[in-house]
């Protein structure tokens, strides 16, 4: 079964950026990856660039066929299955991300802050974040290799 998750870009202009992860978005997945490949602006940025992905992984990697997918790297619906609509979202403000997370059907969501250079992560309440998350949502903190581990 996939655990869906939405990683998003808090931009400096307080707009945000976001992109949809198919599988593994569970934060003992999601959350190691993220903090040790991905944690400056530059590689945020092409994470972005990529849109909506099947799998997160270590690297951005080149295109492949997606049904044969590369050891360690992304797999993008647009680049490695050539789907279009699957670009990043951007969002104008809080209100319009919070509608769009909720109505998305993922169950973790991952924010780069640019304004701190950080990630932050919580569960989404959207129709299915139940299965994975328990009855309460929890509070949005700071992703940590110890706060991984209590919500894994």
């Amino acid at each position: 079964m996939s655990t869906r998750a939405n990683i998003v870009r808090e931009n400096l202009d307080d707009t945000f950026d976001s992109i949809y992860t198919h599988w593994d978005g569970y934060p003992s997945h999601h959350g190691p990856i993220l903090l040790t490949h991905y944690s400056n602006s530059a590689a945020v940025d092409q994470l972005m660039k990529l849109g909506d992905l099947s799998i997160l992984g270590d690297s951005i990697g080149a295109k492949h066929d997606f049904d044969d997918k590369l050891e360690g790297a992304c797999t993008a619906y647009g680049r490695d299955r050539g789907e279009t609509g699957v670009e990043s979202k951007h969002h104008e403000s809080a209100e319009a991300l919070a509608a769009y997370i909720k109505q998305s059907w993922t169950e973790w969501v991952y924010v780069w802050r640019e304004a701190d250079q950080r990630w932050y992560f919580t569960n989404n309440p959207s129709p299915t974040w139940f299965k994975c998350c328990g009855k309460e949502q929890r509070p949005t903190e700071l992703l940590t290799e110890e706060a991984i581990a209590l919500a894994s």
